[in-house]
């Protein structure tokens, strides 16, 4: 039961992680009250990535990277 709960949290995080990303590009949408909320959420997950590894080229990898080690961590976790 544990880890269905678990599986489930996790994927419903890697949805936020990517939709937080895809808000970010739009202006409109970074204003809004739910993007602030998610903000909240997914901000203190991307800010050590982003401490470790700077954008690059002006492009941002840290929610990418965030995403790839949620994968992992289901996958350990599946085991």
């Amino acid at each position: 039961m544990l880890p269905k709960i678990l599986h489930l949290l996790i994927q419903i995080l890697i949805v936020l992680v990517f939709i937080h990303a895809l808000a970010s590009w739009f202006p409109q949408m970074r204003e809004s009250r739910f993007y602030w909320y998610l903000d909240r959420l997914i901000e203190p997950m991307l800010a050590p990535l982003r401490r470790i590894l700077p954008p690059m080229g002006g492009i941002d990898l840290s929610p990418a990277i965030l995403i790839f080690i949620l994968i992992v961590i289901d996958r350990l976790l599946a085991r």
